[in-house]
C-alpha cells in the first residue's frame, strides 16, 4: 500500500495525523481520537516513508535519528511529517493540513485578532499545547495581513506547512534544513531581506528568543509560537529562559515589545461532529506592561477577565460562552479551565448550575 493511499483515506475521513509504528497497524487521529485500522500490521516503515524522500532526506535521517518534512498530494492536502526512531524502528506521524487557508472568520477566532494583524510593529505569541492548532490560527492572521496590507512577509518554519500566495503582500517562506540552517541562522540575517512581518514557527532556544524580541524591538511585526497554556505563563517562559542577570533587561524589553498573548485549546463538540478551539486573548495595554515590567505577572490574569473593551477574554470566560452555545460538555470545559474553583463559580452565575447538581469531576 503506497502512502498516498493511507493519507487520502485520512482526508476522506476527516482525520488529522497517521501513526505508523512497526508491529501495529497505521492508527489515525479523528476528531482528536486514535481510532486503529483494520489494515495489516506495519512491517516496515520505511516501505511507506522512503518513496517520498530523497536521497539527502535519507541520510540525514540516517545521521540525525529524527527529520521533519512536508509532502503533498495535489488536489487533496499538504502534510506535515515528522520521522523517528523508536526501538531500533523507523516511526513516523504525518499530519494533514488542509490546502486551503481559512479566514479568521471562517476560524471564528476572537475578533482582535484583526486589529492585531494590522499593528504595525511588537510581539504576537500564539500559544497553546501540541495540537491545539497554533499554525492553523497562524496561517489564518497572515493570510488577514496578505489580504489587507501592502507589506513584505517573511516565514520561517520546520517544515512549511501552509502555503501562501502572494495578494497585496509579497510572502517568502524560508524551511529550515532546506532554505536556512535554524531559527536564529534565519533571524540574523533577517533584517537584510526588507521585511515587515517575520514569523518564527517556534522559539525552541535562548538565541531565537533573543532575536525575535530584537527583532519585535527594532520595527517589525513578529508573530511567534510557544507550548505554553495561558498569557502569564508564556511571559514567565520567555523571561525564564534567561540567565538570571539578563532577565530584568528582557522584563522591559518584552514590557515594551510585547502586542498580544493568544493562547487555545482544542474540545470536543457535543452538538456536531469536531471540535471547537476555545481562546484567552491578552492585549498589552499600559498596566499590563507595567505588570510586565515590574515581575508581576501573576496579577495579568485578573486584568485579563476585566479588560474586555480592549478586547480581551479569559479562557475561563470563553468557555463559559461556549457552553451557553451548548457546543461543548460542562465536564470537558472544567478540565479546560485556567482556574476551576473560578469556572465552577462563573458558571453558576452564568448558566445558573448549583454545586450539587453540577456532573462530578
Amino acid at each position: 500500500m503506497h502512502i498516498d493511499e493511507l493519507l487520502r483515506e485520512l482526508v476522506a475521513k476527516e482525520g488529522s495525523d497517521i501513526h505508523l509504528k512497526v508491529g501495529e497497524p497505521p492508527v489515525f487521529r479523528i476528531h482528536g481520537k486514535l481510532v486503529r485500522t483494520q489494515l495489516p500490521a506495519v512491517t516496515t516503515t520505511e516501505e511507506f516513508l522512503f518513496p517520498i524522500l530523497d536521497e539527502e532526506r535519507r541520510q540525514r535521517f540516517s545521521k540525525n535519528m529524527e527529520l521533519d518534512l512536508s509532502y503533498e498530494i495535489e488536489g487533496v492536502s499538504r502534510f506535515r511529517v515528522n520521522c523517528f526512531r523508536q526501538r531500533g524502528q523507523m516511526g513516523a506521524v504525518l499530519r494533514a493540513i488542509p490546502v486551503k487557508i481559512k479566514t479568521i472568520d471562517e476560524l471564528m477566532l476572537p475578533a482582535i485578532t484583526k486589529d492585531i494583524c494590522l499593528r504595525p510593529r511588537g510581539l504576537v505569541l500564539v500559544t497553546g499545547p501540541t495540537g491545539s492548532g497554533k499554525s492553523t490560527t497562524l496561517a489564518a492572521m497572515v493570510d488577514h495581513i496578505n489580504r489587507n496590507r501592502r507589506c513584505n512577509i517573511i516565514t520561517i518554519e520546520d517544515p512549511i506547512e501552509f502555503v501562501h500566495q502572494d495578494n497585496k503582500s509579497a510572502i517568502n517562506q524560508r524551511e529550515i534544513e532546506i532554505d536556512t540552517h535554524s531559527f536564529a541562522a534565519a533571524l540574523k540575517h533577517v533584517m537584510r531581506q526588507n521585511p515587515d512581518v517575520i514569523l518564527v514557527g517556534e522559539m525552541r532556544d535562548l538565541e531565537t528568543i533573543a532575536l525575535a524580541i530584537t527583532a519585535a524591538e527594532t520595527g517589525h511585526l513578529v508573530f511567534a509560537t510557544l507550548h505554553t497554556t495561558d498569557a502569564p505563563q508564556t511571559i514567565d517562559r520567555v523571561i525564564d529562559v534567561f540567565p538570571p542577570e539578563q532577565q530584568n533587561q528582557i522584563r522591559m524589553q518584552l514590557s515594551v515589545t510585547l502586542q498580544a498573548v493568544v493562547s487555545q485549546t482544542l474540545l470536543k463538540r457535543i452538538d456536531v461532529e469536531g471540535r471547537v478551539a476555545a481562546f484567552e486573548v491578552m492585549v498589552a495595554t499600559p498596566a499590563i506592561r507595567t505588570l510586565v515590567r515590574e515581575g508581576k505577572t501573576h496579577q495579568i490574569y485578573s486584568d485579563i477577565q476585566s479588560g474586555r473593551e480592549h478586547g480581551m477574554i479569559s479562557l475561563d470566560q470563553y468557555l463559559i460562552g461556549l457552553l451557553k452555545k451548548r457546543w461543548i460538555s460542562y465536564d470537558d470545559a472544567l478540565v479546560k479551565a485556567s482556574n476551576p474553583r473560578e469556572f465552577e463559580q462563573l458558571a453558576s452565575r452564568h448558566l445558573q448550575i448549583p454545586p450539587q447538581s453540577r456532573p462530578s469531576r
